[in-house]
């Protein structure tokens, strides 16, 4: 079996759960009031606990895991730099402040939900790190580029984000020695296990796939999309095999730059007054296509 075919089948039951969603949301008609108070509970409860569990119980090496960090880090930059290319097509401003978010914020969902797949409880924990890392200057540079009166709200969102909170909190526990009981780590272990279902589900459920606009919208779509799935990873790939990284580390950074975007930059752009339908349409896009690049940047490495 070829190794992208070996990938592919390893991570399918993850996408497979993202098909669900979108097809449950359509056949059962449970209504938005349903979907949204389950992205919260996922957002708010199940994944904070999935990255907490994962931090506390994980060994880390830390001089194995800069690399890493350095690698997730270089590659967003990359998506970041060349996301503003898109301004010089036939743009207005507020549809590209804020479709530009979609070259380079990612899915946590989906990251952590492969992580665990390929490398289980650590897996999980590095890709914490990372997403705990990386999420602050994702959502500093979106929220600035949509910003009409400030950033004064950035930092209190960063400071109230669950996920930064429970990776904050699962490194300092990792650190500091701390063995929680059985009891509350079994608890802990099965809202993790609710995380990844009940997440993935979300973000099938998320999907939006009629596109809006005309030729030129198409091709800022096709050039954002290019970037996040293709120049981001590539840049990672380079730098993985620059920094001679192997094994976990390898794959998480290189999983983390193949993400696609997160549906919550479709919300950012729906409460700054921007372009929500194309920003949703481009997300759906990207997760779908991710489905078939994740596996081979992964063969790649």
């Amino acid at each position: 079996m070829h190794v992208e075919s070996a990938v592919a089948l390893a991570l399918l039951p993850d996408f497979a759960l993202i098909i669900l969603g979108a097809a449950l949301r359509r056949v059962l008609h449970l209504g938005e009031h349903f979907w949204n108070g389950l992205e919260k509970l996922v957002y708010y409860v199940l994944f904070p606990a999935l990255l907490f569990s994962g931090l506390v119980k994980a060994h880390i090496d830390w001089s194995a895991a800069a690399p890493m960090l350095g690698v997730a880090a270089g590659a967003m930059t990359a998506g970041m730099l060349l996301g503003l290319v898109a301004r010089l097509l036939p743009i207005s401003p507020i549809a590209f402040a804020s479709q530009y978010q979609c070259a380079f914020r990612f899915n946590s969902y989906i990251g952590l939900a492969i992580a665990g797949t390929l490398h289980g409880v650590q897996g999980i924990a590095a890709m914490g790190l990372v997403v705990g890392l990386m999420v602050p200057p994702a959502n500093v540079v979106a929220v600035w580029m949509l910003a009409r009166h400030g950033d004064s709200g950035v930092w209190r969102e960063l400071a109230r984000n669950p996920l930064i909170l429970a990776t904050l909190a699962g490194i300092a526990a990792n650190l500091g020695g701390l063995e929680l009981p059985a009891m509350l780590l079994n608890i802990f272990g099965r809202l993790a296990q609710a995380a990844i279902v009940l997440g993935l589900l979300a973000v099938g459920a998320g999907l939006r796939l009629v596109a809006a606009g005309g030729a030129a919208s198409h091709a800022v779509a096709g050039y954002l999309l290019a970037v996040k799935l293709l120049a981001m990873p590539a840049v990672a790939l380079l730098l993985v095999r620059g920094f001679n990284l192997t094994g976990i580390y390898a794959d998480i950074a290189l999983v983390f730059a193949a993400l696609p975007t997160a549906s919550s930059a479709y919300i950012l752009a729906q409460r700054m007054g921007g372009d929500g339908p194309r920003v949703a349409w481009l997300i759906s896009a990207g997760t779908m296509l991710g489905m078939l690049s994740i596996p081979f940047w992964l063969a790649l490495r």
